[in-house]
């Protein structure tokens, strides 16, 4: 067997400020320097395999997958703020809720939620102004969560108790890095009181939530919505989900599904700012497809530049930049030996943009998906890959393509910053994202 490259723990602890506002240089020069895997200790008795091999990513994913489990990482430290949802349950409780609520995300199911979705978004965008250069995250993160909130709850509850859940999905996710990227200030966090404080904002966000699914079912009345779906699944011997499974799951989608999509969108208006020839192209599509005047879901479905637009900017840019496994055995790959408990952190983003793996890795190229992704289905993974894939991955899609056909239909986008800026942490957001929009004529 060969030996694991590693990296020391002084190395780690004298890098450490750095590490926590962003991981991502000091990991590629780790990868640079010792190949597509190394190891590194973070404590006398703790240490993580870093990889950006594609072949043993999938290997992981979807080969061996039954011999790999999450991480502590989502399986206890998301769990404390989240609950046991389709994200961080593992085993035979996450069998039994993934085939419990596939259904509900299916394309034919989704598709009752399209023109709500659409609408969400177009009153989102008149919070644009043009002619004037603003930062298009906090719009787009509005965006993706009321898009959530409305698919979920085609009548919301009060403004305020979505603003609210909002900031506690938010704050929650900062405390979260805090505590994996400062792990030896746990005892702080505990004794300081900092913990405790966003555990109590969590029981915050699932009595407002019980609320709304308590109202919901005293109406008596269906809306067609991701709540009346989640509410109707059943198990094999009919019996639905109980009120705390339902709300972990809510609270999940919450986390889960708003976010990454802001980021996402985000990114992909940057890059297609720099490259205003792809907004013409999507824009002229949009108008082959029949406009205003097509039917939504076939619009969407025959959107294959925005996609290919989109499948390159998650490529570039992916929110879930890391994927976490431990093996429950023993195992072998490629000649390196992984005990059991081994903690394995695959890195998306380097292997998104590994020179071995891509042409031109760097560069903005939407054409390589003309295609579709399936062809780099062995080292493309935006949305996971193998029995853990992201549900909500047909959602994210539908709602991507209509925000950004929505809004290039109304604007052209110009850059107003020469770099895009990142900003690591549970998903990889994007930073001072500054664009100026003027109207089409």
């Amino acid at each position: 067997m060969k030996k694991i490259p590693e990296v020391s723990l002084l190395k780690f602890i004298k890098h450490s400020l750095e590490i926590l506002k962003n991981p991502l240089p000091f990991h590629n020069k780790n990868f640079t320097e010792k190949g597509d895997i190394f190891k590194l200790n973070v404590s006398f008795n703790s240490k993580i395999y870093f990889c950006r091999d594609a072949a043993f990513a999938q290997y992981v994913l979807q080969k061996n997958q039954k011999n790999y489990t999450k991480s502590n990482i989502q399986t206890k430290d998301l769990v404390k703020y989240v609950g046991e949802g389709l994200l961080t349950s593992e085993g035979d409780k996450w069998k039994k809720q993934r085939k419990m609520m596939q259904p509900a995300f299916h394309k034919k199911q989704l598709q009752n939620l399209l023109s709500g979705m659409q609408d969400t978004i177009v009153e989102e965008f008149n919070k644009i102004y043009t002619n004037k250069t603003i930062d298009v995250f906090p719009i787009l993160n509005d965006l993706a969560f009321q898009t959530v909130v409305k698919s979920l709850f085609t009548k919301p509850a009060r403004a305020k108790d979505m603003e609210r859940l909002q900031f506690i999905t938010e704050a929650n996710q900062r405390m979260l890095v805090k505590e994996l990227r400062q792990p030896y200030l746990g005892w702080w966090f505990k004794t300081g009181g900092e913990l405790k404080k966003h555990l109590k904002l969590s029981e915050e966000a699932r009595i407002i939530l019980k609320g709304i699914v308590a109202d919901r079912k005293a109406s008596n009345k269906r809306y067609d919505d991701l709540l009346d779906m989640l509410l109707e699944t059943k198990y094999d011997d009919g019996q639905g989900m109980s009120e705390q499974q339902l709300i972990d799951e809510i609270l999940i989608i919450f986390t889960a599904g708003h976010e990454t999509t802001s980021n996402a969108l985000t990114f992909t208006f940057q890059l297609l700012a720099k490259h205003p020839e792809w907004q013409d192209k999507i824009y002229n599509e949009r108008l082959t497809l029949g406009g205003d005047d097509a039917d939504l879901m076939t619009r969407v479905s025959n959107s294959k530049i925005c996609q290919q637009v989109l499948e390159e900017a998650m490529r570039l840019y992916p929110p879930a930049y890391f994927i976490d496994r431990v093996n429950i055995k023993p195992d072998d790959f490629n000649e390196y030996h992984f005990e059991s408990g081994s903690n394995l952190l695959f890195s998306v983003y380097e292997m998104h943009r590994h020179p071995k793996l891509w042409d031109q890795p760097d560069t903005f190229l939407p054409e390589r998906f003309k295609d579709g992704g399936r062809q780099y289905s062995a080292q493309y993974f935006p949305f996971g890959a193998g029995p853990r894939k992201c549900i909500g991955n047909n959602f994210a899609m539908f709602e991507m393509i209509i925000a950004v056909t929505e809004l290039l239909k109304k604007y052209k986008i110009e850059p107003k910053s020469e770099t895009i800026e990142i900003t690591p942490l549970i998903t990889l957001k994007p930073k001072n994202a500054l664009l100026r929009f003027q109207k089409r004529d």
